[in-house]
C-alpha cells in the first residue's frame, strides 16, 4: 500500500467537521489512528476534497501531508507546486476560473431553472477559485444538459444537513469544467508519484468520491454515506473494487486502512 486518498467532510471528519468526533458526536481518535497507521506503514495520505484550496491546505498541513487535491479535483498541489486540472482554463489577470465560469451564464441559468430547489451553499461558496458551490435537490442529468454547451458539468458531492425548501434530503453540488473530477486528481497524483493502481485506496462518502474506484485498487465507502443517502447502496451493488465499511466517518477510514494493510501482508 503506497497511498490513501481520503475525503474530509463526511469521511475523515465527523459531525461538525471535526476530526475528533464519531457518528454520535462522542470524542474519538479513530481518524487519527488511521493517519498514524499510514505513517507507520510509510503510506502517503492525500486529501481529496470539494473544499476551497485554503481550507484543504490547512487540513493537509495539520496532518503533515505534502500533497492535496482541492475543489473537487480542479487543482492538485504536490510538494508546493500547483497544477490546474481544468481543461485548459487557468486564472488570468482580473479573472479567476470561478469568474470565467460566472461569465458563461451557467450559474445564473441553473439558479433560475431550479428556483426554490437550488441555492448557493452559503457561506462556503465564498472565496472559491474554480467551482460554484450549490445546495438543493435536482436531476443532475437534466441539469448537465443545460450547461454542457459551456464545457461545464454539475456534480453531486453528497448529502448535507441543511434544508432547501421542502426537500427532506439535500445534496451539495459543484459546477466545474467538464473534464475535472476527483478521480482525475487522484490519477494525476498517482502518475506523478509513480504509484500503481493496486497499491492505492480511496475512502469517501459521495457519488463523486466513488468515481475514484475507476483509478485506485479499492474504494471504500464509509457506513454513514448510505445511511444518509440509501440510493448509494444501488450505486455500489456489484461494482468491482468497491467495499462498504462497517464503521462511519473516521472509524470507517481506520477500518479501510488497517484492513488493507493486513491483506497486503
Amino acid at each position: 500500500m503506497r497511498a490513501l486518498y481520503v475525503d474530509l467532510d463526511g469521511t475523515l471528519f465527523g459531525p461538525g467537521a471535526s476530526l475528533l468526533r464519531d457518528a454520535g458526536g462522542a470524542f474519538s481518535l479513530d481518524g487519527v489512528r488511521a493517519l498514524q497507521a499510514c505513517d507507520r506503514a510509510g503510506v502517503e495520505v492525500v486529501i481529496f476534497s470539494g473544499r476551497r484550496q485554503s481550507s484543504v491546505f490547512e487540513a493537509a498541513r495539520t496532518i503533515g501531508s505534502s500533497a492535496y487535491i482541492f475543489e473537487i479535483g480542479c487543482g492538485l498541489v504536490l510538494d508546493g507546486e500547483l497544477e490546474w486540472l481544468t481543461d485548459g482554463l487557468e486564472p488570468r489577470e482580473g479573472a479567476s476560473i470561478f469568474d470565467q465560469i460566472s461569465a458563461t451564464g451557467a450559474p445564473a441559468l441553473l439558479l433560475e431553472r431550479y428556483a426554490g430547489r437550488l441555492e448557493y451553499h452559503t457561506p462556503w461558496h465564498i472565496g472559491r477559485e474554480v467551482s460554484h458551490l450549490f445546495r438543493g435537490v435536482l436531476d443532475t442529468a437534466e441539469a448537465n444538459e443545460l450547461v454542457a454547451a459551456q464545457g461545464l458539468r454539475l456534480i453531486d458531492n453528497g448529502v448535507i444537513h441543511e434544508r432547501v425548501g421542502d426537500a427532506s434530503v439535500v445534496h451539495v453540488y459543484h459546477l466545474i469544467p467538464a473534464g475535472a473530477s476527483k478521480a482525475r486528481g487522484v490519477a494525476r497524483h498517482m502518475q506523478a508519484r509513480g504509484y500503481d493502481r493496486a497499491d492505492c485506496i480511496a475512502v469517501g462518502d459521495s457519488r463523486e468520491d466513488l468515481e475514484a474506484a475507476d483509478v485506485v485498487g479499492t474504494f471504500w465507502l464509509v457506513a454513514n454515506a448510505p445511511e444518509r443517502d440509501p440510493s448509494l447502496r444501488d450505486e455500489i451493488a456489484g461494482r468491482a473494487g468497491v467495499r462498504l465499511a462497517e464503521g462511519a466517518y473516521g472509524a470507517g477510514v481506520y477500518e479501510a486502512v488497517v484492513t488493507t494493510l493486513a491483506e497486503h501482508r
